[in-house]
């Protein structure tokens, strides 16, 4: 027998469908599909991600022309430094899809890693040594100036780097583990992380963190003066008038270098194999695959694109501070996977847009275009501080209405639709006790075997 959730799916379908053929729509939606696949195959691949990149790209450009101040319910659309960060928290979110949505590694902790990067851009393109004097590709500082001063290209890389080889040290006790008490430890490195950098301030002697007063200045992107004078290229991005749209576009850059290598590491056999892994553990190490070492290059890859979101998100706020690190960011950025869609890359980078505007300044215009439209002044309301309510609430409508996600996986799509049963799943023969009619027969759903 159907289970009674399928079976009011079903009905539910039944239902949009029936009033989609009265309204008309249906006819529109058989147009437009036809129109739809006669396109060649290239462009409706690629059509709908270059018009969203170019509108993207171009946002600097017509933000001023937008509506602001009293948009309905959002108030007003982003500054161009909100997208920033905005962008920012999309990358980390699809790293940890890489952890969470390919291999299924219930990971609390990828705040670790978004600290890690920051910290080490802090130590490799800051004052934060004055004990050496060390230039390599610095632009922005003077040469006398003291402390470690590398290009801050070569830091996101370094940082990946070194937060990826965290991720291997983290994740070889860990990765053992399996469901909860994975969570469970990964939630402790999350916490030991922020700790430790908010008390190495003093570690016999030597100040490695700066406390709770973090890393400032850190150097800032640029291509040099050499550069600039050639090719017109920037020499200091923070030298710049118009310094916020140079660190969107390489965000925007960042972003999808990251979501390319995503795609083709997803298609790849390591990608098979953490699908595998995903859909049954016990199973895929059967097969031959090999669990510790697979798993931990999900996790050392995850870590390589938070440790990178961390040290351009520190170079950006031109320093690195305790305070950013707590354990709500992980539980944020685990939202936007399941928001979007575990395992689904284009969901994840959509709900991470959206929460991550909520976050920035998103909650905070929505309560103040309710205030200014709807609540009087003597019961005006701050949404802001129901921003992890507002959170669960999503979350828990969306397990209820869509638990696939905004952008489904196509292979959880086919799980979900399913319900999980097919065929294989109906009793291969009807248990009936010796005296009663068909005992021993096989049961066939169409052609129930009557009860005497």
């Amino acid at each position: 027998m159907p289970r009674r959730r399928d079976t009011a799916r079903a009905t539910m379908r039944s239902y949009r469908s029936q009033a989609a053929h009265r309204s008309g729509l249906n006819a529109a939606r058989a147009t437009l599909r036809r129109g739809w696949y006669r396109l060649p195959g290239p462009v409706r691949r690629f059509g709908p991600a270059i018009l969203v990149l170019i509108v993207a790209v171009l946002y600097p450009y017509y933000l001023s022309s937008l509506p602001t101040g009293n948009v309905p319910l959002i108030y007003s659309f982003p500054s161009v430094r909100s997208a920033v960060t905005i962008i920012v928290f999309t990358m980390m979110a699809v790293g940890l899809n890489v952890v969470v949505g390919y291999c299924g590694l219930l990971d609390l902790g990828y705040v670790a890693f978004y600290a890690i990067g920051a910290y080490s851009a802090g130590w490799l393109a800051s004052g934060q040594f004055e004990q050496v004097k060390f230039h390599f590709g610095s632009v922005g500082v003077t040469h006398d100036a003291r402390g470690i001063h590398i290009s801050i290209w070569l830091v996101l890389i370094l940082a990946a780097m070194l937060t990826a080889l965290g991720g291997i040290l983290i994740g070889l006790p860990t990765l053992r583990l399996r469901g909860d008490y994975l969570a469970i430890v990964t939630l402790g490195f999350g916490e030991i992380i922020p700790q430790f950098v908010r008390n190495a301030d003093s570690l016999h002697g030597f100040d490695l963190t700066h406390g709770t007063f973090g890393i400032s200045p850190i150097d800032s992107p640029g291509f040099g003066n050499s550069l600039h004078d050639r090719v017109g290229l920037p020499a200091a991005y923070s030298a710049q008038f118009n310094a916020d749209r140079l660190f969107y576009w390489t965000a925007i850059l960042l972003l999808i270098l990251t979501i390319v290598a995503c795609i083709q590491l997803r298609d790849s056999r390591l990608g098979r194999a953490w699908i595998a892994i995903r859909e049954d553990e016990t199973a895929a190490g059967a097969m031959g695959i090999p669990l510790m070492r697979t798993k931990t290059w999900a996790y050392a890859i995850g870590a390589f694109f938070g440790g990178a979101a961390g040290a351009y998100i520190a170079s950006f706020n031109a320093g690195a501070f305790p305070s950013q690190f707590s354990f709500n960011i992980s539980v944020f950025l685990l939202c936007m996977v399941i928001l979007g869609g575990m395992g689904s890359i284009w969901g994840v980078v959509v709900a991470g847009g959206i929460l991550a505007w909520l976050n920035v300044e998103g909650l905070a215009n929505i309560g103040t275009w309710l205030n200014d439209n709807l609540f009087p002044a003597s019961h005006q309301i701050e949404v802001a501080k129901y921003q992890f309510g507002i959170y669960g609430v999503i979350i828990v409508l969306m397990m209820m209405f869509r638990p696939q996600g905004l952008i489904p996986e196509a292979r959880r799509k086919r799980e979900m639709e399913e319900g999980g049963r097919g065929p294989l799943d109906e009793p291969l023969y009807e248990m009936r006790g010796a005296d009663e009619p068909g005992a021993g027969e096989r049961g066939a759903p169409e052609q129930p075997i009557p009860r005497g």
